[in-house]
């Protein structure tokens, strides 16, 4: 099964493509959508066509993207939504299955830590995907968003509310309950 990645923006937009069909994730492409227009409309009219054009030439079978976030600059924000909000209608429109991933959760999944760094994201996605070479920030942004859907298709994303710090054995024993 192959999952598209997305790490919206309004002046580039990282993507990810990864293949699920094997024991684990494998790379199939990645890189970005460069948005070369000034005018808003013009911008969210690139990003709809450059998903468009990755679903039709990848034909994922479901579409990963990142949450919003607060950002500082609230027109900033509200750009990046609207970015993301036309991935997320391409995608609709497409028929793919959209699932959603908080930028902490996307860390956490990839790096072990919510607080990484773009650096550790790159370096992460890297090694985990054998990848010959870093690939750049937004398109290993991307690709942690399609791991992160990888990881939460398979069961490896823990549950919201439950304490992920490490536990000697024996404590862990005597916190075990069954559901």
């Amino acid at each position: 099964m192959i999952v598209l990645g997305i790490d919206p923006g309004s002046r580039i937009t990282g993507y990810g493509v990864l293949d699920l069909g094997a024991t684990r994730p494998a790379y199939v492409a990645s890189g970005c959508i460069r948005i070369k227009a000034d005018d808003l409309a013009q911008k969210l009219a690139q990003v709809y066509a450059g998903v468009a054009e990755l679903i039709a030439r990848y034909r994922p079978a479901e579409f990963a993207i990142e949450q919003v976030f607060m950002a500082r600059n609230p027109d900033s924000a509200l750009k990046l939504g609207q970015a993301r909000g036309t991935a997320i209608v391409c995608a609709a429109n497409h028929g793919l299955a959209v699932h959603e991933y908080a930028a902490r959760q996307i860390k956490q999944a990839v790096t072990g830590t919510g607080a990484a760094d773009k650096a550790q994201v790159q370096h992460m996605v890297t090694a985990l995907l054998a990848l010959d070479a870093t690939p750049q920030a937004d398109a290993a942004d991307a690709l942690a968003i399609a791991l992160t859907h990888a990881n939460a298709r398979a069961g490896l994303l823990p549950r919201a509310g439950r304490s992920t710090r490490r536990r000697s054995g024996r404590q862990a024993w005597r916190d075990f309950r069954p559901e």
